[in-house]
């Protein structure tokens, strides 16, 4: 589970709470979720209909900018933001309904790629992104 708004919370003056930045917030808040922008603005708008689309981008731009939300794309389009930035995991995505799981493979990504395999880059960051199809598509496909 997603702890945003406790660590939106606990920043304070660094980062002040207005009722719009709430209203984001909330909607990113939770497990497995991985909105876009256009989400997200559908989402806040139903909590607070004045919410512009420019007031979200904007301050989705700032939580990632904090380090609050991870901005990522899987499929090379369009942007989702991720607020659980601060518990290392990859991401699990149905290649047929592209819904998305947070997934926590053992070990270290970090350390797997062997030596010769790095040709001479000091790696500090990996994403990785499993695909297959979710119960759902798979149980779609073995009826037809």
């Amino acid at each position: 589970m997603s702890d945003l708004l406790e660590r939106l919370r606990l920043r304070g003056r660094d980062w002040r709470m207005t009722s719009q930045r709430r209203v984001v917030a909330e909607v990113l808040d939770g497990e497995h979720v991985h909105l876009t922008a256009d989400e997200v603005h559908a989402r806040a708008v139903q909590r607070l209909p004045e919410i512009s689309r420019a007031t979200v981008y904007n301050a989705l731009g700032e939580l990632v900018a904090l380090g609050e939300v991870v901005e990522f794309s899987t499929d090379g389009r369009a942007k989702r933001y991720d607020p659980n930035a601060q518990h290392p995991h990859q991401h699990l995505v149905c290649s047929n309904c592209g819904i998305i799981r947070d997934v926590h493979p053992t070990g270290d990504p970090l350390t797997d790629l062997p030596a010769e395999e790095r040709f001479g880059f000091t790696v500090s960051k990996v994403e990785v992104t499993y695909r297959g199809l979710c119960p759902s598509c798979a149980q779609a496909v073995s009826d037809h």
